[in-house]
């Protein structure tokens, strides 16, 4: 059994929050994510568990969380899984299942399931692409995101579909020294600079 201690958690939350200020909004690799983190409104939590079925049982609960909240309180969520999914692939599949649990559920066009993973890999490129960063974390994160808070969104931003491409292009312009630098936790390092 996996024994962690609050100051564990703490610095896996605390790296996530760096990760999320350093990379996806120093970077604007999501135009929507200043707002909320500034507001306070992200809930990042962990996942300790190491079974699959126990990890969708704290889906859910995260789920009926954000259900029950206000945007104001709780805009979305980061739900960190830092002891299982070491493989991408495996992160992956269970992916597939919490998908298939949000539909099977009721939560199908309520809620949004965002991934992101240390080797996170998108189809059709090399490990090494560094377009690949772009959904690179410390941790295996599973990020809800309210459907109808994302839709708000979508119609304020402008050429919402060259977010992707523009993301790539910004991961291809960092030289090897600052993607070691950003993604601070290759180098073995998942403390917060």
């Amino acid at each position: 059994m996996n024994v962690v201690s609050q100051l564990d958690t703490d610095e896996i939350i605390n790296t996530t929050l760096e990760w999320l200020k350093t990379c996806v909004i120093g970077l604007n690799l999501c135009p929507f994510a200043n707002k909320p983190f500034t507001d306070n409104t992200i809930r990042v939590t962990t996942c300790l568990k190491l079974d699959e079925d126990e990890i969708l049982s704290t889906l859910k609960l995260e789920l009926e969380r954000l259900g029950t909240t206000k945007p104001a309180e709780i805009e979305t969520t980061l739900l960190v899984i830092p002891f299982h999914f070491d493989d991408f692939y495996d992160f992956n599949d269970f992916l597939y299942k919490a998908n298939e649990f949000l539909v099977l559920n009721d939560w199908e066009g309520v809620i949004q399931l965002a991934s992101f993973h240390p080797e996170y890999q998108f189809a059709e490129t090399s490990v090494n692409d560094k377009g690949n960063f772009t959904n690179r974390s410390p941790y295996p994160i599973v990020h809800l995101i309210r459907e109808e808070s994302l839709s708000n969104a979508l119609d304020f931003y402008p050429d919402v579909d060259k977010i992707p491409d523009r993301n790539i292009s910004t991961m291809n312009a960092l030289s090897e020294h600052q993607i070691k630098d950003y993604f601070f936790w290759l180098n073995g390092n998942k403390k917060c600079r």
